[in-house]
């Protein structure tokens, strides 16, 4: 009877490692599958700051052409006003206005643009920083989970708490900027 015992309780230890196996498993998959997310998530905001970057372009293009045509037409309403042209001078006015308030129009688009695509680009900096320093904190938390944790294990590095490592840094930038920590 007693070795049953003890067989049920070496059964029920090797589920229960098992389990721990399979739950630090899982939590690695996860880990990737967040980070491939936000990098995922980075090349689309990459993608929109170059779509953002050839609109504004785009608009810069248009608003040259109509600024070229708005100077031609201002150039004809004073030709017909000095050559005393009344009604030439009236058809050229009603050419210009439409023309001025595109011109008006395309500016206003330009600097939307322009401003959408520079929060953007913050944003996508701060984030891109952000991934990065996820991506080393990811790989350090998977090698650490994929190796056995043997504490009399030579080969292993030294078990270095997040907190040291802050306050390392923190002396660090006091030394740096001449402040004492």
């Amino acid at each position: 009877m007693p070795l049953k015992l003890i067989d049920r309780i070496g059964a029920l230890l090797r589920a229960d490692a098992h389990g721990v196996v399979d739950a630090l498993e899982e939590r690695g998959l996860l880990l990737r599958q967040a980070l491939r997310e936000a990098e995922l998530e980075l090349l689309q905001k990459r993608a929109r700051v170059a779509a953002l970057t050839e609109e504004e372009a785009r608009l810069r293009d248009e608003h040259e052409r109509k600024q070229t045509t708005v100077t031609a037409l201002d150039e004809d309403v004073a030709l017909a006003l000095t050559g005393e042209k009344e009604e030439l001078a009236r058809f050229a006015v009603r050419q210009l206005l439409p023309e001025r308030r595109e011109l008006e129009s395309l500016g206003t688009q330009i600097e939307e643009v322009a401003n959408t695509r520079t929060k953007l680009e913050r944003r996508l900096e701060e984030q891109q920083e952000a991934f990065q320093t996820l991506r080393s904190r990811a790989r350090t938390q998977l090698t650490l989970a994929s190796r056995p944790a043997d504490p009399c294990d030579p080969t292993a590095p030294p078990f270095v708490a997040d907190e040291e490592v802050e306050l390392e840094l923190l002396r660090r930038r006091g030394t740096s900027t001449g402040g004492a920590v």
